[in-house]
């Protein structure tokens, strides 16, 4: 049998016109689904610390320090949902670790619109805490000492993430006295009473950073820290 290029080139043709022409119907029938997919991928994103993340992370929520580098770190890109029933934009820096954690978690709290008020890198607030939770801010890594002790945070290392920190404080008793984290909290301190932005046990919220193996400061028996999942591996 004698071989024939120009009929192999002729299949060949063929077979990419029928699929353009498929790829074409498919924009046609489901455009915003395929623009949803692409868009979801390019929203939801994991990443080594950008040059100018870096920057300015200096100073601020990095300093030098013997127990986490840059390489161990990454920045997060995600989407969040809030009570204006709009989409936001978000961004974290977190431990490699738990980036594609974060991201599973976040893309469903997205998809249920599970309202969350602003993600911004602490680095914003110039690394102060308080100032941070009092402005209802979503972050996760911080160089910084576990609130009134000497001991490293689990932020410190990017395994710790505070969700709406004004409405789930930290609270414990000093000497017989309450202390609440933020000062602007205290109303929220009281978990009987009903607000927005309340996170409790079995909610999405909760749900989901457990299955993705995290513990949550509001189950703790010593103090309450609401807003606190922290990843132990």
């Amino acid at each position: 049998m004698s071989f024939c290029p120009n009929k192999k080139r002729y299949s060949v043709t063929l077979s990419l016109k029928r699929y353009s022409v498929f790829i074409r119907r498919a924009l046609l029938i489901c455009p915003f689904v395929l623009l949803s997919a692409i868009s979801s991928a390019q929203d939801f994103v994991s990443v080594a610390i950008p040059d100018s993340v870096w920057t300015r992370m200096q100073g601020k929520t990095y300093v030098e320090n013997p127990h986490i580098k840059r390489s161990d770190l990454r920045y997060l890109r995600v989407l969040h949902w809030d009570y204006d029933n709009k989409t936001h934009h978000g961004e974290l820096v977190c431990n490699r670790l738990i980036a594609d954690k974060l991201i599973a978690i976040f893309r469903e709290l997205y998809k249920a619109h599970y309202p969350i008020e602003r993600i911004r890198l602490a680095d914003d607030y110039d690394a102060d805490d308080e100032r941070q939770m009092s402005d209802n801010n979503t972050s996760c890594f911080c160089y910084r000492n576990v609130s009134d002790t000497k001991s490293l945070s689990y932020h410190a290392r990017g395994l710790a993430i505070d969700i709406n920190p004004r409405y789930n404080p930290y609270v414990r008793f000093r000497n017989g006295a309450q202390v609440v984290q933020p000062a602007n909290g205290r109303p929220y301190a009281d978990r009987s009473r009903q607000f927005r932005y309340k996170i409790k046990a079995g909610d999405l919220c909760h749900r989901l950073f457990l299955r993705y193996g995290f513990t949550w400061g509001g189950s703790w028996r010593t103090l309450k820290d609401y807003q606190h999942f922290e990843f132990r591996p």
